[in-house]
């Protein structure tokens, strides 16, 4: 059913599935700094696997994020690439610095995760491509 929260939903789509899909293509576009150069900065095993890894994670399910097709699906994989950037980015600065400076950095990192969970929870909501299949599909079936 459509309501106003249905309108607002497409945007909680938007902001993680633009940034992970901006992000991913990065890693191809700009190697050294956001790409194997910045996993190796970080310590991360195996970078050159990883990041281009990360990168296709990135840009797949962003983009079904930002279609609303297998919403709920495409956060998982996301969520676990914000775990493992926690660890390696945020969480030496928290045990170097504390919760204050650590948060500041991950301020950004906090709102997507967020997002994240409540498209896991909602789903892609009315303006989705999960929405207009399903509901076909239902349509389809009650027709029978």
């Amino acid at each position: 059913m459509q309501n106003d929260n249905s309108k607002l939903q497409i945007i909680i789509r938007l902001i993680p599935g633009i940034t992970f899909l901006l992000e991913g293509i990065q890693k191809f576009l700009y190697v050294d700094q956001l790409g194997v150069g910045r996993f190796l900065n970080f310590g991360i095993p195996h970078a050159i696997f990883w990041s281009p890894f990360v990168g296709v994670v990135e840009i797949v399910f962003g983009t079904l994020l930002v279609l609303g097709l297998k919403t709920k699906l495409s956060t998982i994989p996301l969520l676990i690439v914000m775990i493992v950037a926690f660890i390696y980015t945020k969480r030496p600065i928290l045990v170097s610095k504390g919760f204050f400076p650590m948060f500041h950095e991950y301020r950004t990192d906090y709102a997507m995760t967020l997002s994240l969970v409540y498209l896991l929870i909602a789903g892609g909501g009315f303006y989705s491509l999960d929405h207009f299949l399903f509901r076909k599909k239902n349509e389809q079936i009650i027709s029978k």
